[in-house]
């Protein structure tokens, strides 16, 4: 039980974020959305090639990498995990890991199953190769959405959207990357104990034990 609940915590982070992705995916079509809030939030399907919040490694072998990163790092932060839990570090920190794992399985998910069995999840009867899935995105919060004025450097003339759109599995690394940022003096933090000075000893030598005798 000591590992096991935050082991836990990262198995229903993923069960909820594919179980959202189902019902979107069963339910709506590439590019519908549907109002939560006005238009400040909404639910609006769509598949992302690359990392968290749309990111993409630019290259014709880039998702092959970016999956096989993602889980590379799957492992990696399950193991950390471990690490965390039997070094006995503040639980809020391990909590946070157990986040990140969750969410980190949650999108290798998508990207090594979803390409064959939700039928490339673009083109109804497309068809993309093992570990090139596309992640499924659905909340979007629409902060601001237009084209960014001429002076502004490097984005100027674009049109941009300030928010991207993201799933469960983005949010859940978001959080826990947050917080462990927010209190990472806590976190990190070394407890050192100091350790009393040993008194010396006066060593008797033989010699001065026969001059008092």
């Amino acid at each position: 039980m000591k590992y096991l609940k935050y082991y836990l915590l990262a198995l229903a982070v993923i069960i909820i974020d594919q179980s959202v992705k189902m019902l979107v995916y069963h339910n709506m079509e590439i590019g519908n959305e549907i109002p939560v809030l006005g238009d400040w939030f909404k639910i609006h399907y769509t598949v992302n090639p690359g990392m968290a919040f749309g990111l993409q490694i630019g290259s014709e072998f880039g998702k092959l990498i970016l999956t096989i990163f993602r889980i590379v790092a799957m492992f990696g932060i399950a193991f950390y995990l471990y690490v965390l839990v039997k070094r006995g570090v503040p639980k809020g920190m391990i909590w946070c890991i157990a986040l990140i794992l969750g969410g980190a399985i949650g999108n290798v998910i998508d990207s090594i199953f979803y390409g064959v069995l939700l039928d490339g999840n673009v083109i109804p009867g497309a068809v993309n190769p093992w570990f090139h899935g596309q992640v499924i995105d659905m909340f979007y919060i629409d902060i601001w959405e237009g084209r960014v004025a001429d002076w502004v450097p490097i984005f100027g003339g674009e049109y941009m959207s300030l928010w991207p759109i993201f799933n469960i599995a983005d949010a859940s690394i978001f959080v826990g990357v947050t917080i462990i940022l927010i209190f990472q003096k806590k976190f990190f933090s070394e407890k050192r104990e100091e350790k009393p000075v040993e008194e010396e000893q006066p060593v008797t030598s033989v010699e001065s034990e026969a001059e008092s005798a």
